[in-house]
């Protein structure tokens, strides 16, 4: 299990849900209760710029200054979520 959401890139100790789940009802080993429930993509419309912006506007919110908030959303791209995107779009 991955320490940290593959869509998001929320500690899963965080999660409130101890991670999302899959179509079966087990814990998905990857994702987050807020990115990833039954198995799916709870906003799979969303464009990684979406989530960047999504995730520096909470961030914001608990206070962290507009500098900190941008740097941790750069490493997201990163994440199997938008990696398999990418890949898949260029296929």
């Amino acid at each position: 299990m991955s320490n940290y959401c593959q869509s998001c890139s929320m500690p899963i100790e965080q999660d409130p849900l101890n991670g999302g789940s899959e179509k079966d009802g087990t814990k998905s080993q990857e994702y987050c209760s807020n990115c990833y429930q039954d198995g799916a993509f709870l906003h799979p419309d969303m464009t990684i710029k979406d989530m960047q912006a999504l995730w520096a506007a909470k961030l914001k919110e608990r206070g962290l200054p507009n500098f900190f908030a941008w740097l941790l959303t750069r490493t997201m791209p990163k994440l199997k979520r938008w990696r398999e995107l990418k890949k898949n779009s260029k296929a």
